[in-house]
């Protein structure tokens, strides 16, 4: 994939006006607070000279960062197309209808929500739209009431409990889930009587027996798949099938590889989109737009996402639905399904660069955008290498793995991603010296003792290490430039 794609193909013009565009806007912000405008240059800096393998981190076109930079974040919009709670929404009304227009076409879904500020404001939306429509709704036509409104104390105690007392079950967070999908300390632990499924402990793939077994025991409302720490695909048509014998509502978060979706990477039994009730996803990550939430859902569950606002939601973010739906066309572009099927492409490279150079792989490989790395091998917590991979250039974030000895906070893993670098112009060569790049600062990073013994936290990489890795990330870098031809 050409490096070129972060601009849209549209070369030196393109990026000479997002230049002016730029330098302008830092000097209106600067005359207000320096400080402000100097942070966003070294920030543009530090993304220019750090490989960024951050598996739901990536960089949005200017076109749009430059949307989001409007007079709409201005405009209070609460309610829906044509049904807002304020005056003058007419300019509103078209950005949130071209936005969900770009989002309905693009994954080939009936309805799209696109208000969600974030992906689990997309999730909670999802959840209370769920119980709207299979427990609220059928509690007040059985107690012949049409709002909740209309209820009895009484009634509504009784209504309000039956909400709060269902079932839903997710995949666990130390085999690849999100916190979002019924972890306890999470709003969604707390909301639903909610119970895991995992993987399997020796290949670590989902085990679609186990979980159709678990769920025909526990028996939920809502069934979740998806994830954030799983390195390869799901079959969403078994899952469908294992959440419809029990009556399960099937919603699949998306968030992660929503970019592969939409690039055709994953179809059939693989696009959730066909096989959920409801799919939630973020709009920055492998979608790379903005940061941002986004439910799709059938027409059954549709009326009730419709309500998000006020259900879960405030004022919807004007300026970052704007930015949405130019992430959205952008992605109904051809060269975003190059782009996807590069992400795919490089995270096999990054995973065999792994293999060859004998690190220790959850599930052995990868066939999605995220590669798992058990640092266990190198004598390393998850903390540890993390650190000492972003001493060298090299930004990672640390993960849990399967029956993690180290637990969430040091844990014993390193997730890594290809969305970033591919959008750079990286390819399989590229991702395989950055392999070699990470096992090299690995290999050459030592546990430290602390005050009571040996630390989780500290660590001692070899001398030299950090600045020869550096070195030849920035040979890389120099060759697949960030946003190339923008100069502030």
């Amino acid at each position: 994939m050409s490096a070129e794609s972060i601009t849209a193909g549209l070369g030196a013009e393109y990026a000479a006006t997002a230049s002016e565009a730029y330098r302008a806007a830092l000097q209106v912000i600067e005359s207000v607070e320096p400080r402000i405008a100097d942070a966003t240059r070294k920030e543009l800096a530090d993304q220019r000279d750090s490989l960024k393998l951050i598996a739901s981190e990536n960089y949005a076109s200017p076109a749009v960062l430059l949307t989001m930079g409007t007079w709409f974040s201005d405009k209070y919009a609460e309610g829906t197309i044509g049904h807002r709670f304020y005056a003058a929404c007419q300019n509103v009304d078209t950005v949130e209808a071209l936005a969900a227009e770009h989002a309905r076409e693009l994954f080939g879904a009936p309805y799209a929500y696109v208000q969600p500020h974030s992906g689990i404001d997309a999730n909670l939306v999802a959840y209370w739209a769920i119980l709207a429509t299979r427990i609220e709704a059928p509690g007040l036509a059985e107690m012949g009431a049409k709002h909740v409104n209309d209820l009895s104390e009484a009634d509504w105690e009784t209504l309000r409990n039956a909400m709060g007392n269902q079932r839903l079950m997710g995949m666990s967070l130390d085999t690849g889930g999100h916190l979002t999908h019924g972890f306890r300390p999470n709003i969604s632990g707390k909301m639903f009587h909610q119970r895991q499924y995992g993987t399997d402990p020796t290949t670590g793939f989902i085990d679609y027996d186990a979980v159709a077994a678990a769920v025909r025991e526990f028996k939920p409302l809502v069934l979740v798949a998806g994830y954030s720490a799983y390195p390869r695909r799901v079959n969403f048509a078994k899952m469908r099938e294992i959440a419809d014998e029990v009556g399960a509502t099937f919603m699949v978060d998306m968030a992660h590889f929503a970019g592969l979706v939409a690039g055709k990477v994953f179809t059939g039994d693989e696009d959730p989109v066909p096989h959920a009730h409801v799919v939630t996803t973020t709009t920055h990550k492998s979608l790379r737009g903005p940061r941002g939430g986004l439910v799709l859902a059938t027409e059954e569950y549709a009326p009730a996402v419709d309500k998000g606002c006020p259900m879960v939601l405030g004022g919807p973010l004007s300026h970052v639905m704007a930015a949405k739906a130019v992430a959205l066309a952008e992605a109904r572009q051809p060269a975003f399904r190059q782009y996807a099927q590069a992400v795919a492409d490089n995270a096999q490279a990054l995973a065999d660069g792994f293999v060859k150079r004998d690190a220790g792989l959850v599930t052995g490989g990868t066939d999605n955008h995220i590669v798992l790395l058990d640092v266990t091998s190198f004598g390393l917590t998850g903390r540890q290498a993390e650190s000492a991979l972003l001493d060298s250039g090299i930004v990672t974030n640390r993960n849990a793995i399967p029956a993690d000895p180290n637990g969430a906070w040091y844990t014993s893993g390193i997730r890594f991603g290809s969305p970033a670098l591919t959008t750079r112009g990286f390819g399989a060569d590229e991702f395989d010296r950055v392999a070699e790049l990470v096992v090299e600062v690995l290999s050459n990073t030592q546990p430290a003792a602390g005050p009571n013994g040996p630390s989780k936290a500290k660590y001692i990489l070899g001398d030299g290490t950090a600045d020869r890795v550096r070195a030849a990330a920035a040979e890389l870098l120099d060759a697949n430039p960030l946003y190339p031809g923008l100069t502030l």
